[in-house]
């Protein structure tokens, strides 16, 4: 099974999208469950899950709704205030959702570079550990420290770093990203989400600018630890969905057929939905 472990949909009229404004040009629209679908489709993928773009539990809401009507979305990866002091109660009654499959602070877009060491966070991760929900980390390379140092302290936290932490594509700077994930990679607690790449790369990209980037995460995660994700609609920024599947359909062009399976389902399959959790 190809499992898209990151797709979104959203309805501007909902209005909690404070990222998506209308100079975001073609993605500033409403994208719904049938759109997604038509790409699926297109491209063989089986099913996908569906992650939070706005940070209000509103809108994680709205996600699950969409979720218990089409049978192809696994589940959501959804929002939770984990500054909140009740956080850990609200993980808790938020868990009882079975397509409710992990949570993501939006850490990109904090204030403070510092947000994911302080203290008080401790209760909410252990929440998420305890309930069998995945930690997805929207996270650049200037946070990777500090995550490593979570996923230290919570071993038995499940971290998904999305979208290789953004490196720095378009200027080609590898380092010190990479030494990073090499941090990062060395602990068996967290997996790296392949996907986001041709954003970061911007308009004009060519596969051989990824290949530095996919050639780092698999020597460092190996096929076991890489899931495959669209990042779709925001794909269409760089070159839309097709654009993606052909250029990760290269990049993984010589790994063995299992390993190609591994990162284009198995892995998502393992880490978001084993504990019984998705439909």
């Amino acid at each position: 099974m190809i499992i898209d472990a990151h797709a979104h949909l959203w309805t501007l009229s909902r209005g909690d999208y404070g990222w998506l404004t209308p100079s975001l040009g073609s993605v500033y629209r409403d994208f719904g469950p049938e759109d997604l679908k038509a790409k699926l489709d297109a491209h063989a993928v089986d099913r996908a899950i569906l992650v939070q773009a706005a940070p209000t539990v509103d809108e994680t809401q709205f996600l699950l709704s969409i979720a218990r009507r089409n049978s192809f979305v696994a589940g959501v990866v959804g929002w939770a205030d984990f500054d909140a002091e009740d956080a850990p109660g609200a993980i808790e009654l938020a868990s009882k959702d079975q397509l409710l499959l992990g949570l993501r602070p939006m850490v990109q877009d904090m204030a403070d570079d510092s947000w994911l060491s302080k203290p008080h966070l401790s209760p909410a991760f252990e929440a998420l550990s305890a309930q069998g929900l995945v930690f997805d980390a929207l996270v650049l390379p200037r946070h990777l420290s500090n995550l490593a140092m979570v996923a230290k302290r919570h071993p038995d936290l499940s971290i998904v770093i999305d979208h290789l932490a953004k490196p720095e594509v378009k200027a080609a700077r590898i380092e010190p990203w990479a030494g990073d994930m090499a941090v990062l990679a060395a602990l068996p607690n967290v997996t790296c989400k392949l996907s986001g790449l041709i954003t970061e790369a911007g308009t004009g990209w060519r596969t051989q600018d990824l290949a530095p980037y996919v050639r780092t995460v698999l020597e460092l995660f190996g096929s076991d630890r890489l899931i495959w994700g669209s990042d779709w609609p925001v794909a269409n920024l760089a070159g839309g969905y097709g654009a993606w599947v052909a250029a990760s359909d290269e990049l993984l062009a010589h790994l063995t057929a299992r390993e190609r399976a591994q990162i284009r389902g198995g892995n998502a399959a393992r880490i978001y939905l084993s504990k019984g959790r998705g439909a």
